[in-house]
């Protein structure tokens, strides 16, 4: 695995520092144009944005492109770049031939990350892509080896959390063995999520939108959801054919730290899921309950999704109009030792709690704080580095991690959707003899029992068990044929991932 060093991340700290003054004037300022690092940014309507905040922070970078499908999104942000003095597609293809960008940002709906990826190496481009790397197992492998085929190309993913000195420095003191060995790795996204409502059929598609050009590898079928959001942005997460749910959307984050925590290089030898959507019935289709086991030779790692509040209450926008209401505090999230969002580490000696993106702390095992580690997030910073510099072994996020994480969120779901609907007395009684899975599970049933939720009428979905082969990223032993099946999808030309390998 990657290591870095102090003076390093110190260098990269203290470029971002200067560039975090920079007044919004500084997209215009151009000190020489063979100096600049020229970036487009491709996906404007969520993490985009973030990705232009971060760039105009960093001197010697200049935006000189945005793409996006929907032209409404696009004429909504142009005019904050370079004062609209920016070039604009809605056709990545075309982007990609242009001479006059030399890196992308990639922050579409998960389906495009690996061939969007793919596609700017092999037009010459340097590339940033959001997490999860890829939308089935397979194709992420095969971005790795673009990355290996294009290595001229530097290419860093979004598992931002790798880029905080606090993180590197608490990683660094578990290694070192002062906690002693770890015995669980845990991850935690419970974070709201309402229902999305049922839309009752087939939704018109906004004339603003290219669909052909946004369901890309897709199957091109009508959306079939239509929030606050409208009938295609942001929702997409809880549909199969483009999100991978919580797991691979807040999932991918927590799962890489633990992992990193592991020291793990690869996948586990075996996964299992349980969960389901409950609470409500809605348009999502990927579950807002779930817990997943992965079964490394280091400790388990175990990550956990909660998208129902503390207890019964309001379901906010597009929410069950059956349920019942109650006040702003039934939006309140449960939490796991402090932690809604973020990690656990527990150790002979103590655990690491990591409570955000950028900061942990450590307890002996009666709970004191002996230890706080904290630092910035520094992760565009540390691509253009890389970017002037050509030295990819100092990327924060390489893409062979990234895909492991991302892949983790995969076997996750593959568990899940093969699995059935199960009795609680059957589920619990198959699950006893792992006791750390089983504690999940029974804290999970605590908390739906807290928002009401009838398992008599609506089981959770009990995961198969998969057995891993990790050298060739398949799956061996029983319902290892539907289970490879899964590791990638049917690409609907002309978008169709490359076969790298």
């Amino acid at each position: 695995m990657s290591s870095f060093s102090r003076r390093t991340f110190l260098k990269s700290s203290a470029l971002a520092a200067a560039g975090a003054a920079l007044p919004a004037k500084a997209w215009a300022r151009i000190p020489g144009a063979n100096a600049d690092i020229r970036v487009a940014v491709i996906g404007l309507n969520g993490r985009g944005r973030n990705h232009l905040q971060s760039l105009a922070r960093i001197p010697g970078v200049r935006v000189v492109a945005l793409c996006d499908v929907d032209t409404a999104v696009l004429d909504k942000v142009k005019p904050t770049v370079n004062g609209g003095d920016v070039k604009t597609y809605t056709d990545l293809r075309k982007l990609f031939d242009d001479k006059d960008v030399d890196a992308v940002t990639i922050a579409t709906p998960n389906h495009w990350h690996s061939l969007a990826a793919i596609w700017a190496m092999q037009a010459g481009k340097d590339v940033y892509v959001e997490k999860p790397v890829s939308h089935e197992i397979w194709e992420g492998r095969q971005l790795v080896n673009a990355s290996k085929k294009y290595k001229d190309r530097v290419i860093q993913v979004g598992t931002q959390i790798r880029s905080g000195e606090g993180l590197q420095q608490a990683v660094q003191y578990v290694r070192s063995g002062q906690l002693g060995k770890i015995t669980a790795a845990r991850g935690f996204c419970y974070k709201r999520r309402d229902s999305i409502g049922l839309c009752g059929g087939p939704q018109q598609v906004p004339s603003t939108i290219d669909y052909n050009l946004w369901s890309g590898p897709a199957p091109l079928v009508a959306p079939h959801r239509n929030t606050k959001n409208g009938p295609v942005h942001y929702d997409w997460h809880w549909i199969w054919l483009y999100g991978n749910g919580d797991v691979g959307n807040q999932g991918i984050h927590q799962m890489d730290v633990a992992r990193w925590f592991l020291g793990e290089e690869g996948l586990p030898r075996h996964t299992m899921s349980i969960g389901g959507r409950l609470g409500y019935v809605d348009d999502g289709e990927t579950p807002n309950t779930q817990v997943v086991i992965h079964d490394y030779a280091t400790a388990p790692l175990i990550f956990e999704v909660r998208g129902l509040p503390k207890a019964a209450g309001v379901q906010g926008a597009g929410g069950d109009p059956a349920a019942n209401q109650g006040g702003a505090a039934a939006r309140d999230m449960d939490n796991y030792r402090g932690v809604d969002i973020g990690n656990v580490i527990d150790c002979e000696g103590g655990s690491v709690i990591v409570p955000s993106y950028t900061t942990a702390r450590v307890v002996d095992k009666s709970g004191t704080v002996i230890k706080e580690f904290t630092g910035r997030d520094t992760h565009m910073q540390n691509f253009i580095d890389v970017v002037r510099s050509r030295r990819s072994q100092d990327l924060f996020g390489p893409v062979e991690e990234g895909h492991v994480s991302s892949a983790l969120c995969h076997l996750g779901n593959i568990s899940h959707r093969l699995g059935k609907a199960q009795s609680e007395a059957v589920l619990t009684s198959s699950i006893k003899s792992d006791a750390k899975l089983f504690e999940a599970h029974g804290r999970m049933l605590e908390h739906l029992a807290a928002n009401k939720v009838d398992l008599g009428k609506t089981p959770l979905t009990q995961g198969v068990p998969l057995q891993i082969d990790a050298a060739h990223e398949r799956f061996v032993g029983s319902n290892s044929a539907q289970a490879n099946a899964m590791l990638k999808r049917d690409y609907r030309k002309p978008f169709e991932v490359p076969s790298l390998g």
